[in-house]
């Protein structure tokens, strides 16, 4: 006879702690310290001779595709993301080195973030064996280098709690709100434009894109929940309100993009079926060969 445990839980995680969401001292702190984290700059101009916005998006679109994929948790990718844009800003890289650094930020971000963190073996396979174990295992060695092993990043999704909890009483409306704005930050990590917002700002957008989305509310309405989201983070009105339509504008833009565009196929791993590396991302590899120019 088997034996089952009925408390177990395959993806176990902390409950949310009422003191921590509602003291204001973790929000100023949060809003302390956010700028130490953004992109200090444009990194594609002043630092970076090889990389383009486009080849960022790229990458970053295959990152999302795998943190989905692996059903990871929501804050995986934007801090993966912030690993990698945060080491561009310091270190020159090789376009054919994007992948192999997406792949290392992504092993970073899920042991800080997963119960049970992304496999490296697992990541050589999303690149379809385009690097080896220990490519990824130094890579890894240089970002932790290049960010002075600071990891803990502040990132859009530690606002959303800070933000919903002083914002929408509503635990059931909340919990809607939220899901929506973890994909508003999400599209927003895989678009430069957002690369040098502080995450405060970006969650706050999102929350308000969201709102507008759900609720449809109007101007008037939209307005008063702008004022608000400016008397929590102190982000002028007019800045918050630009964010909140870049935001909507980069949603209805790629919403068009994906309905406009034929299915592209992905290479799939013969043992599962599973989707390896998209062939754009796989592409990277190949822009070094004698005559062919980005």
């Amino acid at each position: 006879m088997d034996l089952m445990c009925c408390e177990a839980d395959t993806n176990p995680r902390a409950y949310e702690d009422p003191v921590l969401i509602k003291d204001k001292r973790v929000l100023k702190n949060l809003l302390d310290t956010e700028d130490r984290y953004v992109p200090h700059i444009s990194y594609f101009t002043c630092v970076q001779t090889d990389i383009r916005p486009s080849m960022r998006k790229m990458v970053s679109q295959w990152m999302s595709e795998v943190c989905e994929e692996q059903q990871c948790e929501e804050e995986v990718f934007p801090l993966a993301m912030n690993y990698l844009d945060r080491y561009l800003c310091v270190k020159d890289t090789h376009r054919t080195s994007l992948q192999l650094l997406g792949s290392a930020c992504m092993f970073l971000a899920s042991k800080l973030k997963e119960t049970y963190p992304l496999t490296a073996e697992k990541l050589v396979i999303y690149t379809d064996n385009s690097i080896g174990l220990q490519s990824l295992m130094d890579m890894e060695l240089q970002v932790l280098y290049h960010l002075k092993w600071d990891l803990s990043a502040v990132t859009p999704h530690d606002f959303l709690d800070q933000l919903l909890s002083r914002l929408i009483p509503d635990k059931e409306k909340s919990t809607i709100i939220k899901r929506h704005a973890q994909a508003f930050i999400a599209l927003c990590a895989t678009d430069c434009k957002f690369m040098m917002y502080p995450p405060s700002m970006i969650a706050a957008g999102s929350v308000g894109a969201a709102v507008h989305g759900l609720f449809s509310a109007s101007e008037p309405q939209d307005l008063k929940f702008l004022e608000k989201l400016v008397q929590i983070t102190g982000i002028e009105v007019d800045c918050l309100r630009y964010c909140q339509e870049q935001i909507e504008q980069c949603f209805a833009n790629n919403l068009s993009t994906v309905q406009e565009a034929p299915e592209t196929p992905t290479k799939s791993d013969p043992l599962n079926g599973q989707p390896t590396t998209p062939t754009d991302v796989r592409d990277i590899n190949l822009y070094d060969q004698p005559g062919v120019c980005c």
